[in-house]
């Protein structure tokens, strides 16, 4: 299967042989790595649990990890600087089992090579069927070959927002469940 989606260029993929293990090591997964032009270059970085979701600390660690490896291997002769991010609410959809996970949702494709005289679709995610990704669009079902996407990502829509948010809710609620047992003196109102 082509990581054309996670690593677009050869230095993107020469990246992300060197980083991809780096972030799995430590229980993360690369979502997509691109080196980005302009003044200076910057090495964008996604990443998220297996999961989902990544805080503000995980970034600090791979960001440091990344670091220490690409010190050693070298592959960027030119200075650049090193973002690790989360991949977002209207995330780019870059493994097979994206477009799983997000089945239900608006979504945007883009492919490489006209098909059926168009490149752009847009419409809602309708699943994974063997490695062709289905979108319905006004047209009908369309199933287009994993290989041939050059882009992906999900469109900022209200219920996109509102089932993030309340994804990550959820996974507070059960740390503060799992933070109330540790801490049984204190008197937290329950009022939040």
């Amino acid at each position: 299967m082509s990581n054309d989606l996670i690593a677009k260029t050869a230095i993107d993929r020469r990246m992300a042989e060197i980083i991809t293990p780096v972030i799995e090591d430590m229980g993360y997964e690369l979502v997509r790595v691109r080196l980005m032009g302009g003044k200076t270059n910057t090495l964008q970085i996604m990443a998220e649990k297996p999961e989902g979701g990544i805080e503000v600390d995980d970034c600090a660690d791979i960001s440091n990890a990344v670091s220490a490896v690409l010190d050693v291997e070298d592959p960027l002769t030119d200075a650049y600087t090193l973002e690790v991010s989360s991949p977002g609410i209207d995330r780019p959809l870059t493994r097979l089992k994206d477009f799983e996970e997000f089945e239900g949702y608006e979504a945007k494709l883009e492919t490489s090579e006209m098909i059926d005289g168009r490149k752009r679709f847009k419409g809602v995610l309708a699943g994974v069927e063997d490695n062709d990704v289905l979108i319905n669009i006004e047209e009908g079902t369309v199933g287009l070959q994993f290989d041939w996407l050059a882009d992906a990502k999900l469109v900022l829509t209200d219920e996109l927002i509102k089932d993030m948010l309340k994804a990550r809710k959820d996974a507070g609620t059960l740390n503060e469940d799992h933070y109330d047992e540790i801490e049984t003196s204190g008197s937290e109102s329950e009022e939040d």
